[in-house]
């Protein structure tokens, strides 16, 4: 009885007396949060070659989208893109240029809406079909972003003189 006796204020000794004890050379430094500026994405860089058949000769247009990094920031209101140089080469049989003129956003801004000039992008132009003396390419000026479809798209045409003339499309 007596061995119980004087356990029991060890037994209650014990577990009190492994608790850890508050150290005061332990120091907590939050590490700073650090934002990366996302960089501004492409949505250029393609290149589409038709060979055609257009007032009595052969002929090969040559469409090219370039991403400029001069030309002012695109944005779809959370990511910015670099806007683009879209370059249209009509190429005679032999070789020579019968017209080569580059554009941007800024020959389209008549043809489009405030928020869709300060914000979208030249997407982009494609070679559409021949059309008696005309070519026909299809422009679109909107939302950079790929996965909408939020532009206005536009007709160029290029006479067989090497006239241009732009209008929206239907």
């Amino acid at each position: 009885k007596k061995a119980i006796l004087y356990s029991l204020p060890l037994l209650f000794l014990g577990p009190v007396s492994c608790k850890d004890k508050p150290q005061s050379n332990i120091i907590i430094a939050h590490r700073p949060m650090v934002v990366h500026q996302q960089k501004p994405q492409a949505i250029g860089d393609a290149m589409r070659t038709n060979n055609i058949s257009w007032v009595g000769s052969k002929y090969t247009v040559k469409v090219s989208v370039k991403c400029d990094t001069s030309l002012p920031l695109a944005t779809d209101g959370a990511t910015k893109y670099y806007d683009n140089r879209v370059n249209i080469n009509i190429l005679r049989s032999d070789g020579t240029s019968f017209f080569n003129r580059t554009f941007t956003k800024a020959d389209f801004k008549p043809y489009v809406d405030d928020d869709y000039y300060n914000g979208g992008a030249l997407i982009g132009i494609v070679f559409d079909k021949v059309d008696g003396e005309s070519l026909k390419f299809a422009v679109s000026v909107g939302n950079p972003d790929k996965t909408t479809d939020e532009f206005v798209p536009l007709e160029l045409t290029v006479s067989h003189l090497g006239g241009v003339s732009i209008e929206k499309a239907n």
